[in-house]
């Protein structure tokens, strides 16, 4: 029995992928100016956001953003660039972890918004920091089922309140060292939105195939990332590791399938330097080819790695072999392979 569950699509295609940031950054440094009380109480360095997660900065959203309206524009950016109208779209998948409420689900805002036609099936998936591969593996199967045609993935974060609940917290007296590392991860989150077209491949040549992928579960460390609008505690140390040998398994169980060791890029969500020098080196990935956004980006969550694929698609060739890789809070790792 293998560990590994595979998937393989033969006609199905990434027409496009956008994305859509919000324009107020907020350094580091600007972080640690208000958790000064608290970084000196606690004997703790300056810069540590930096020196330990690599995130330089971060975006919020600004006066009269959100990520509602981000996240359509987005979607209304990558039809745009696929050439497909909104009425041609037969599923929309929300992948977002952010949500203003409980329900309805964020998906029918991004419905409403982008004006997509009243067939359009739409509803929201949750899988943590994975959800947008995931949404982008159900849209393959349904279009290579011939349920649908096409399909619009999107991802709205929004880490603000986050991050002000977080920081009111960590400057109360009775925060120790302990309970502030284990919220040091909600002060590395950034906002940003992001959308990709998914459609069939013989009536899109010119897309990019998206032939499949493995992902596997670890579900018994589903309480070593918990997040909520409070705030996101984590164990860092047991998040780093269990997530490493999960990656590890997957990738050595999906060798005897699939060749991803001398891929042109490797599309990783975005997390911290030491989050990537630790996946780089474990699954003996050459670094140059590994395009990271976190230093300026901070983790946006879902939206992550369809963000830093929009950013590196101008220096992809045809041809190029692209493999998409994560961990989500669960623990569940997915590795999607894509032939540019």
């Amino acid at each position: 029995m293998t560990g590994n569950a595979t998937t393989r699509f033969d006609n199905v295609s990434l027409l496009s992928v956008a994305s859509s940031l919000p324009s107020r950054v907020t350094s580091s440094d600007d972080l640690e100016t208000r958790l000064g009380g608290a970084l000196k109480r606690l004997k703790l360095k300056k810069s540590l956001l930096r020196r330990v997660a690599g995130v330089i900065e971060r975006r919020n959203w600004a006066e009269g953003e959100s990520s509602d309206v981000a996240t359509i524009a987005a979607g209304q950016r990558a039809l745009d660039e696929a050439g497909i109208k909104a009425s041609d779209i037969g599923l929309l998948i929300n992948t977002s972890v952010s949500r203003p409420h409980l329900e309805p689900s964020v998906a029918v805002r991004i419905h409403h918004g982008l004006g997509l036609p009243t067939s359009a099936i739409n509803f929201d998936v949750a899988n943590a920091c994975l959800g947008f591969v995931t949404g982008m593996t159900l849209a393959g199967a349904m279009i290579e089922s011939g349920q649908i045609k096409y399909a619009l993935i999107v991802n709205g974060e929004d880490a603000d309140q986050i991050q002000v609940n977080t920081v009111e917290r960590l400057l109360h007296d009775d925060i120790d060292r302990d309970a502030f590392m284990s919220e040091f991860a909600s002060l590395t989150l950034g906002s940003g939105a992001a959308a990709a077209v998914i459609g069939p491949s013989n009536l899109h040549p010119e897309g990019h195939r998206i032939l499949g992928g493995v992902t596997r579960a670890a579900t018994q460390f589903y309480d070593l990332c918990v997040g909520s609008v409070d705030g996101m505690f984590t164990d860092a140390k047991a998040l780093l590791r269990g997530g490493l040998e999960l990656v590890v398994s997957a990738w050595d169980e999906a060798s005897t399938e699939w060749d991803w060791s001398n891929m042109d890029r490797y599309i990783t969500h975005q997390v911290s330097s030491v989050h990537t020098n630790s996946m780089v080196k474990a699954a003996h990935l050459d670094a140059s080819r590994v395009p990271t956004t976190f230093p300026y980006l901070g983790n946006v969550g879902p939206a992550s790695i369809p963000i830093t694929l929009a950013d590196e698609q101008k220096t992809l060739e045809r041809g190029d072999r692209v493999l998409l890789m994560g961990v989500g809070s669960g623990l569940n790792t997915a590795l999607m392979e894509l032939a540019w």
